[in-house]
């Protein structure tokens, strides 16, 4: 019997091509839903900025660019500005706004995900006052946030600065102002929706930080953890911010201080309680305060050095209201000329008096394991109380 050898069968050659035809058509549609994505970038970003300019922040850029293909979306915004107006309660709409310039703004989403948008911000930021002038510069090492939501209603934001500070221009020098090596602000909607009564959740960490021109004691480096709830807000549209003050007010609204902790030295104070606003936009509720170390900062206070350089008008008014600063002076005169000497050993001792004023306030707590005194800080129709003493009063919020 003789071997048949049967030819192999030749399959047809168009089936070689469906993979790579059918990789083509995928990168040819993937590429054609990137470029309508990037071309509706500059339709919602306008879209956008004109919703914020009806509540009196207006958004800029010099130049505007799109890029990140495949994947991402990255809109590049080089001499980016945005100015302020009506945005405070003393802020008329008829007046020039103040305007914050910086060099770029970096935000990325990607194409599969364009509700959660990365951004980062080159330093510095210029800030002018209403006449055009700069008087404050914004610094930092990075800066970066991020917002879930947009280019709708956002539902969570967070943005952090490393080594951010503030300074007052002088001309050609720089005043310090503020510095911290660290800080965090977070907020999202706890409860409700974005455009149904929410309930804003928002965090505030601060590492290393310090206030310079406003007193003696915030100057040295401070840690703080602030948690607060914001409820009475009718939604999240874009609004100027002493509107959306009145409509939580009128909503009968309030803030809650769930957790508040400051770190100083050997000084640590907690903090909760309720604020609310007043008809005429002005704090009041309480804060429950428990302090631990407070002698160890009486001296930094330079209530010494203030009787020395004479008291001036305006303390007395905030911690003494009806007492004169002459009447000050005439009583320390009085001292030294009945026994010479007397004035300056009270002065020497004012901070002892002061700590046992304050440690006569409240009750004895603990607080991280530390002897602690806890007190009420109060506030009422704007100004704060601690205990019976006035120190301080906070402005109008509309």
């Amino acid at each position: 019997m003789s071997d048949i050898t049967l030819a192999p069968r030749r399959r047809p050659l168009w089936r070689l091509f469906i993979m790579p035809v059918l990789l083509l058509i995928a990168a040819v549609g993937w590429s054609a839903f990137w470029f309508y994505a990037a071309s509706q970038v500059d339709v919602k970003a306008d879209a956008w900025r004109a919703q914020e300019a009806k509540s009196g922040r207006v958004y800029d850029c010099a130049r505007r660019s799109v890029a990140g293909f495949p994947f991402r979306l990255e809109v590049r915004c080089d001499g980016a500005s945005v100015s302020l107006q009506s945005q405070t309660a003393g802020q008329a709409a008829t007046q020039a706004p103040v305007t914050a310039n910086l060099g770029e703004i970096l935000v990325v989403a990607q194409v599969y995900d364009p509700k959660l948008l990365i951004a980062e911000f080159t330093a510095p930021a210029t800030i002018s006052d209403r006449g055009g002038t700069p008087w404050m510069r914004v610094n930092w090492r990075t800066a970066r946030s991020s917002v879930v939501g947009l280019p709708a209603i956002p539902q969570r934001a967070s943005i952090v600065f490393d080594d951010p500070s503030v300074d007052r221009i002088n001309g050609p020098a720089l005043t310090p102002l503020a510095r911290a090596t660290h800080i965090e602000l977070h907020g999202r909607v706890a409860e409700g929706a974005p455009l149904d009564r929410p309930v804003i959740e928002t965090v505030l960490k601060i590492e290393g930080g310090s206030v310079q021109e406003v007193h003696p004691l915030l100057a040295q480096p401070f840690d703080a953890d602030i948690r607060t709830m914001l409820s009475g807000l009718k939604d999240l549209a874009p609004k100027p911010w002493p509107e959306r003050f009145r409509e939580i007010q009128a909503a009968g609204g309030h803030v809650e201080i769930v957790q508040s902790r400051i770190v100083q030295g050997d000084l640590v104070a907690v903090a909760a309680g309720t604020l609310g606003l007043t008809a005429q936009g002005r704090l009041d509720g309480e804060l429950q305060m428990t302090v631990a170390g407070i002698e160890k900062v009486i001296p930094a206070l330079g209530l010494e050095k203030m009787l020395d350089d004479g008291v001036p008008q305006a303390t007395l008014d905030r911690v003494a209201p009806g007492v004169k600063t002459k009447d000050v002076h005439n009583l320390l005169g009085a001292l030294d000329r009945a026994i010479p000497g007397l004035g300056q050993v009270v002065k020497q001792n004012v901070n002892v008096g002061v700590a046992a004023g304050i440690n006569a306030l409240g009750k004895e707590a603990v607080l991280e394991g530390k002897k602690a005194r806890s007190f009420p800080l109060r506030f009422v129709d704007g100004t704060v109380y601690l205990g019976p003493i006035k120190v301080g009063e906070v402005p109008p919020l509309f």
